[in-house]
């Protein structure tokens, strides 16, 4: 009986550590690879202009996005990558664009990280997740009494 109860809890706490040592992984969507943002995206509050190499960004913001980013104003190149949130151990990761939670642009040797979301129009709730930034669709979230976004749209010409 001693023997059933002493295997029965190893292998209760065997189940236990295993558990615990699973590490925490983003969410990609089973889809092929979305391409690489290409082009000129157009928001009232500036550009960003995407080489298509899945890295290089230009950007050019007025004043008050470049407050709410804290990025400078005017146009700068630089990095960006998309990443997928805090993920318990390791923070934010990279992930494909169509899973992203969070936009890591760096300009001028400075780093941000901006959420990616489309907030509702009263400003109390937000989409946020998969396919929220697209291949024609860059939305920045913020939040000031409530949120709001500056959605970059693909310019079409």
């Amino acid at each position: 009986m001693k023997k059933t109860i002493l295997f029965l809890f190893a292998a209760l706490l065997c189940l236990c550590l295993c558990a615990c040592a699973h590490e925490n992984v983003p969410y990609e969507p089973d889809t092929p690879l979305p391409p690489a943002h290409s082009g000129t995206f157009v928001s009232e509050h500036g550009t960003m202009t995407f080489s298509g190499d899945g890295e290089s960004v230009v950007i050019d913001f007025d004043a008050y996005l470049a407050e709410l980013t804290g990025l400078p104003e005017g146009e700068h190149a630089g990095t960006y990558v998309f990443l997928s949130g805090e993920l318990p151990p390791n923070g934010s990761v990279p992930v494909r664009y169509d899973a992203a939670h969070e936009l890591k642009l760096t300009v001028d040797g400075q780093s941000v990280v901006i959420g990616m979301g489309l907030a509702a129009a009263d400003g109390k709730t937000a989409q946020v997740g998969v396919n929220v930034v697209t291949p024609e669709r860059i939305p920045m979230l913020f939040s000031d009494d409530g949120s709001f976004s500056v959605v970059f749209q693909l310019d079409a010409e």
